[in-house]
């Protein structure tokens, strides 16, 4: 693999992660406004991102592994370490989803029966 080679794959790593990173912070946003339909549909979107990043870094080590040699590039380094961030945070923003939505079932139930 050429330097540029894995430096166009490292961009394509950070623009993909970067994008679900976005669509993560849509959805915190979304959280708090109790808008869940349109959590949903971005967390879809964060996902169909972070799989396409994954696809990438998966790609590029499995050429490492057919033999390709590669130079140690900081920029690919910050690559996955950028990816793992935001699988992390993917995975947060999952747990929050379950969390908020129960509480707001638990708020409805009350305000019904309060009635």
């Amino acid at each position: 693999m050429t330097s540029e080679q894995v430096a166009q794959d490292a961009m394509q790593i950070i623009l993909h992660a970067g994008e679900a990173r976005k669509h993560c912070t849509e959805v915190l946003k979304d959280i708090e406004k109790s808008d869940f339909d349109s959590v949903k549909e971005k967390m879809k979107l964060a996902n169909a991102e972070i799989v396409i990043a994954h696809r990438v870094q998966t790609n590029c080590i499995q050429k490492e592994t057919e033999g390709a040699k590669g130079e140690y590039s900081v920029l690919f380094a910050h690559a996955q370490d950028t990816l793992m961030t935001v699988y992390s945070e993917i995975n947060m923003t999952k747990r929050l989803i379950d969390i908020f939505e129960s509480l707001n079932q638990r708020l409805i139930q009350l305000e019904m029966t309060n009635k």
